[in-house]
């Protein structure tokens, strides 16, 4: 099995361009496995059955391996069976009939709404103050928008006048964003200042040479305020996102609505937000009822 688990590796480095580290990451957990199977004497791949198989995954969780490194695993074994099958090594692949654990997507972080106030107000603190950073901050919370929406949004995608931005999103879909009255003002006072420097790029949000903002800066940005305004926890333009949908749920807006707002597609991916608000009152609940 250890010949086989070299040729595997070899053809990972040449075919599939894995990483360093990925590789070092695959080798490591075949090597457990292959040492599981010699440990009970099967040396060859079409002496493997479902049932060994099985049994190595129930190994694993005595171990104390969560359900997530259960299911790396899983997915590895099932390249390298997939490989054998492929090279006529094996006549057949152990793995085909096998499900793997059930993960639970995690909740999203968010922010609080009293840390989203210290966040937007963290630029106005400089001096001068910094006005396209605090219109940067106020449109991700005001609309939602991905960071690539923000660093690629063209200028005239904004309207002051009707009060709404046009995102174009994945896929190229395009929908629209009210930008409510904080927001509105801080672009105003963005695009005064704008106006006078250089501009060598359509796109809204621009640096001091005038060109085009990149999303690596504007993560630093947002990194940069979150701890200006005290924040402990590492604040990114997506948590931003995570926390314009659950505030909307939070004060009753609608789930429809909020899934247009985002852009998803599929309303089941904009209902993690609902998780996220009945989990707050639930925490709410436990910790002020009298018998919670």
């Amino acid at each position: 099995m250890r010949h086989y688990l070299d040729l595997y590796l070899e053809a990972a480095i040449f075919e599939k361009g894995l990483s360093e580290q990925t590789l070092a990451a695959y080798g490591a957990d075949l090597r457990r496995y292959i040492s599981y199977l010699e440990e009970n004497a099967i040396t060859e791949p079409d002496a493997i059955l479902r049932e060994d198989l099985l049994d190595y995954i129930a190994t694993l969780h005595a171990e104390g391996l969560q359900a997530r490194s259960v299911a790396r695993h899983l997915s590895v074994l099932r390249s390298f069976h997939r490989f054998l099958l492929g090279e006529g090594c094996a006549q057949k692949n152990p793995t085909d009939t096998l499900e793997g654990p059930k993960l639970t997507a995690a909740l999203p972080h968010v922010l609080r709404q009293d840390e989203v106030e210290r966040l937007l107000a963290a630029p106005e603190q400089e001096e001068p103050p910094n006005l396209r950073d605090a219109a940067i901050l106020a449109l991700f919370y005001a609309c939602g928008l991905r960071i690539s929406e923000l660093a690629h949004l063209p200028m005239h995608h904004v309207s002051l006048e009707e009060g709404q931005v046009r995102v174009q999103g994945k896929g190229g879909k395009v929908r629209l964003v009210p930008l409510g009255r904080r927001a509105q003002d801080r672009l105003a006072a963005w695009l005064m200042l704008r106006q006078t420097g250089q501009i060598r790029d359509e796109t809204l949000f621009l640096n001091s040479r005038g060109a085009r903002l990149n999303r690596v800066f504007i993560w630093k940005r947002v990194k940069y305020y979150a701890r200006r305004a005290g924040i402990l926890q590492t604040v990114t333009p997506h948590m931003l996102r995570h926390s314009f949908a659950t505030h909307l749920l939070d004060n009753g807006a609608d789930l429809r609505a909020v899934q247009e707002m985002l852009g998803h597609a599929d309303i089941s991916t904009t209902q993690i937000y609902t998780h996220v608000s009945i989990d707050r009152l639930s925490k709410a609940h436990k910790k002020f009822h009298p018998r919670g």
